[in-house]
């Protein structure tokens, strides 16, 4: 697996001070894939009234802005921090696996980086910009599967397209409806995705996205090695941190846990496990 690594800088004198983002080389490549496993579908074509590319570069501005605001407060993780070295080492075995879910993942600058909150939530912003914040991994007490889990849920998120498709069907719909011109259309749409960036952190998907992610996340979990059971764990602690009022919940208002997604999850560990099973020897 082929890394694009940031240069070492002077290491920091306080353990959450200012560092550099965490890059991986989206054109890495695995093995050549076997079919999917799991079953989603193709994606939703309405995301194309929104250029894919628009709305990457604003996610990329926001994604820096947050960063910047969390070294401001002294609370982003620096690049020696043992569980932002974990959050790595779990990327590097998921994203080689991205890439047939979505062809423009090869063009992607991952980035994995921690924020010190009490939050329990983590995201995946359009090109691949990934964060954690503490309380998930810590309040939850997750176990390298279960945050992988996570980890290939938002991920899934991305390659889907699923803020793309949101934010097509609310924002870019109506606008091209109103041009009455696709050439006009795709112009002004543009213009309407660079400013839509501020959306991306609240935006909810719906439950058909809730369940692409994951399943999609599942695989890709599976592929790099992770156990699948792990998802069904991952989502009854997510149902047990429901009733807890220690820290923010911003996860869980997005992800909603409950049997039903714990069935299909359990209905669909079969299906990756040879995936697993084959990592593992591998």
């Amino acid at each position: 697996m082929c890394l694009l690594c940031p240069t070492p800088s002077v290491a920091p004198s306080s353990p959450w001070s200012a560092r550099r983002g965490f890059l991986l080389a989206a054109g890495a490549t695995a093995a050549a894939p076997v079919l999917a496993q799991v079953d989603v579908g193709t994606a939703s074509s309405v995301r194309k009234l929104i250029p894919a590319e628009t709305l990457e570069a604003s996610a990329a501005q926001q994604y820096r802005q947050m960063l910047e605001q969390a070294k401001a407060k002294r609370a982003l993780a620096p690049e020696g921090h043992p569980q932002l070295q974990r959050l790595h080492a779990i990327a590097k075995r998921l994203i080689p696996y991205t890439a047939p879910w979505n062809d423009r993942a090869k063009q992607w600058r991952w980035e994995v980086n921690l924020i010190g909150s009490q939050q329990i939530n983590a995201f995946c912003m359009p090109g691949g910009k990934i964060a954690f914040y503490t309380g998930i991994l810590e309040q939850l007490k997750l176990t390298d599967d279960e945050t992988a889990m996570i980890m290939g849920h938002e991920m899934a998120h991305g390659l889907r397209e699923h803020a793309r498709e949101r934010l097509a069907k609310t924002q870019g719909t109506n606008l091209a409806l109103r041009l009455g011109s696709q050439l006009l259309g795709l112009g002004d749409l543009g213009q309407a995705a660079a400013g839509l960036g501020g959306q991306l952190l609240t935006l909810q998907f719906s439950r058909s996205d809730e369940s692409e992610a994951d399943l999609v996340g599942l695989e890709l979990a599976a592929r790099g090695g992770f156990d699948p059971a792990a998802s069904v764990s991952l989502w009854k602690k997510m149902g047990s941190a429901t009733g807890s009022k220690q820290g923010g919940l911003a996860f869980l208002s997005t992800h909603p846990s409950g049997p039903a997604r714990i069935k299909e999850l359990e209905m669909n560990v079969p299906k990756v496990q040879k995936l697993y099973e084959a990592a593992r020897k591998g």
